[in-house]
């Protein structure tokens, strides 16, 4: 497997795609990455040479903030968020979406799997 950035990238992809696979880069950035580092996305991963892969990782590390380092970057704004009791840290302390979507019949992601209350529909009488 071809290392760019000191993070591993399926061979057998287009570099295009293959530099998708880095946590934080996405296809905008990828696109970027290959147009200044003057590389032809549709080549694959493995037939890329030595020296474009090291214009592309210096680039990257130069440029954005990938994998561990962003992965850590976030859990510290959301925790940031949870410390001043803000109405979106209590969001993400409580697990319920964040931007203001409604709760009452989706969210499931969020959520987790349903939680069967009894006696909550039909109280008559």
């Amino acid at each position: 497997m071809p290392r760019i950035a000191g993070i591993d990238i399926p061979e057998n992809k287009k570099i295009y795609y293959a530099l998708q696979y880095v946590h934080g880069i996405g296809a905008k950035f990828a696109r970027d990455i290959l147009a200044e580092a003057k590389v032809d996305g549709d080549l694959r991963a493995k037939d890329v040479d030595d020296q474009a892969a090291a214009r592309i990782s210096a680039i990257i590390d130069a440029t954005f903030l990938v994998e561990g380092a962003l992965r850590r970057q976030v859990s510290q704004n959301v925790q940031r968020l949870k410390d001043i009791k803000s109405y979106r840290g209590d969001r993400h302390r409580k697990g319920l979406p964040t931007r203001g979507q409604r709760t009452r019949s989706n969210s499931r992601t969020r959520k987790g799997k349903r939680k069967t209350v009894a006696g909550k529909k039909g109280v008559k009488g």
